[in-house]
């Protein structure tokens, strides 16, 4: 596997070329000695179910992934919080507000994005909505649609963090009889 920083040739303190591998995540100027860490980037993922036990699904309109199944959700920000970011995704794709959430669990993923692989770790919240929210496709999503448990194929979803946390999820289900 490639550096996560192979993508870097120059120290972005200084511009000096002798930009090299310090350790697994980071690299270090040795003109300046700046060193470059390479963090996961956060991102949140809601699980949304109605009164029936259905799942909220996106069907992705951008790349990557193009066309496949996704849950809402997205970057945090800087300066936000998980919460913040959560409630700001599903606002954006669904034009929702999020009334309650609770932490589930979380995936790690590798997400290319212009050429580059960004890692994340996704937070993965189960939410309720507000009573009256009427959702609707927006922004990066190019149609919502509801899963019956028996619906929800799991390779259906194109990014793998949610692809697993989907199937995380119907293992929790079928555990509880649901």
């Amino acid at each position: 596997m490639a550096h996560p920083l192979d993508f870097f040739h120059f120290c972005p303190h200084c511009g000096h070329k002798d930009f090299t591998v310090f350790d697994a995540c980071a690299k270090r100027c040795g003109h300046c000695g700046f060193t470059l860490y390479h963090n996961a980037s956060a991102a949140t993922v809601a699980v949304i179910t109605d009164g029936e036990g259905r799942l909220l699904a996106v069907r992705r309109a951008c790349e990557p992934a193009k066309g496949t199944l996704d849950l809402p959700g997205g970057f945090v920000c800087p300066g936000e919080t998980l919460d913040e970011g959560l409630a700001r995704e599903v606002k954006e794709e669904l034009g929702a507000e999020v009334a309650e959430w609770a932490y589930l669990f979380s995936q790690t993923n590798v997400y290319r994005y212009s050429g580059y692989d960004i890692h994340t770790t996704d937070a993965f919240f189960a939410c309720r909505l507000a009573d009256n929210a009427v959702v609707a496709a927006a922004d990066d999503a190019a149609e919502v649609m509801w899963l019956k448990p028996e619906e929800i194929r799991p390779e259906a979803f194109g990014l793998l963090s949610i692809r697993q946390g989907v199937e995380k999820l119907l293992e929790r289900w079928a555990e509880k009889g649901r």
